[in-house]
């Protein structure tokens, strides 16, 4: 994320520009080359669980795909449920990925040159009708792969997490608390949630 969300951040805020000072620059990277219909999977995969979890699950689900970095859509047809459930998904996310897979397939989930071209709450709007695909899960779409700049994932358990270490608050904050105190770091809010990412990290230094 570029110099101008960081002295925003920095400017309008006293603890963000502490994490900033500690944690330094933004490493956050998008990946723009990410299909949208990997990125689903991928964050149905990472609900409510452990990044390692996640990825231990994610890395059995593609060598189901021989000669594949990661399946494409019409590849799912090859492999069973039974097979998918192996991996370590549940039966509900593996009805979200075949779910997520038919509405690829039919044009119903925007593919890479049409979504970029599409507001957030639209992309929002329109990917929540998926199976599974709620509201964080876009989020983490619109922050990983499209890499939107003002994106705000309240009902993250790491985020919210980060804001009760960083703003050192006794419990949780409550997703429509925490919106309304993000209202200052717009418009760069992505940014802010990355901070809040590694403040929730048992090493950050805050």
């Amino acid at each position: 994320m570029n110099a101008a969300a960081l002295k925003h951040l920095s400017a309008v805020d006293p603890v963000m520009a502490r994490l900033i000072r500690e944690i330094g620059p933004c490493r956050l990277e998008p990946e723009p080359r990410r299909s949208s219909f990997q990125s689903l999977i991928l964050a149905v995969a990472h609900q409510q669980l452990h990044a390692k979890a996640a990825s231990n699950i994610l890395g059995r689900f593609k060598k189901l795909f021989p000669g594949r970095r990661f399946p494409k859509p019409e590849d799912l047809a090859q492999v069973t449920d039974e097979q998918i459930r192996a991996c370590g998904f549940s039966y509900s996310k593996i009805a979200a990925i075949r779910d997520i897979t038919e509405k690829t397939l039919s044009g119903a989930v925007p593919n890479s040159r049409q979504i970029v071209k599409l507001a957030d709450e639209a992309i929002i709007d329109r990917l929540t009708e998926v199976r599974g695909v709620g509201r964080w899960t876009v989020e983490m779409l619109l922050i990983f792969q499209l890499g939107r700049p003002d994106v705000l994932p309240v009902d993250d358990f790491g985020v919210r997490s980060g804001f009760r270490r960083a703003y050192k608050k006794r419990a949780m904050p409550k997703p429509k608390d925490l919106l309304k105190f993000g209202e200052r770091w717009r418009p760069h809010a992505t940014t802010a949630a990355w901070y809040l990412w590694r403040a929730a990290d048992t090493d950050a230094r805050i």
